[in-house]
């Protein structure tokens, strides 16, 4: 039976490869999309992607997943600061977790160095640039098999 590992992806990010290149860079998330469902063909895992602007939203969107994904990969954007609410529902998630951030965000405003997502995640992919979706995604089929 295929694992379904699914992708949450916070606020600002559907304007990815728009929003401050410099940062972030030209890439869309629609192209992350695509990478990692072909990579997910070759790892054997299904991959799903959301993104929400709304803190509801993808807390509800974590619930959702309780029981019926095998993984969460999550890139929380700003939320990955401020929501006590995205860890309390990763916290009732079962399976693993990991956290991406496509800057690194040690190495921007100070704000930005702590994550409570962090808390609950078996591994922080930060600084990778959007490649950091797929090595967490090859990170999460290891930690699936073992």
């Amino acid at each position: 039976m295929t694992k379904t590992i699914l992708f949450l992806n916070g606020p600002n990010l559907n304007l990815l490869g728009k929003r401050q290149v410099e940062i972030y860079g030209d890439v869309t998330l629609e192209q992350i999309e695509n990478d990692c469902r072909a990579l997910g063909d070759s790892l054997g895992l299904a991959v799903e992607f959301r993104q929400s602007n709304h803190e509801g939203g993808l807390v509800d969107m974590i619930h959702e997943a309780r029981g019926t994904r095998d993984g969460i990969i999550i890139n929380p954007g700003a939320y990955s600061h401020t929501s006590v609410a995205i860890l309390d529902a990763l916290n009732t998630f079962e399976a693993p977790v990991l956290e991406v951030h496509i800057s690194n965000i040690h190495k921007r405003e100070a704000f930005r160095h702590h994550s409570y997502v962090s808390q609950r995640a078996e591994g922080v992919m930060a600084g990778f640039g959007t490649e950091g979706y797929q090595l967490a995604l090859r990170r999460m089929a290891t930690l699936l098999a073992e």
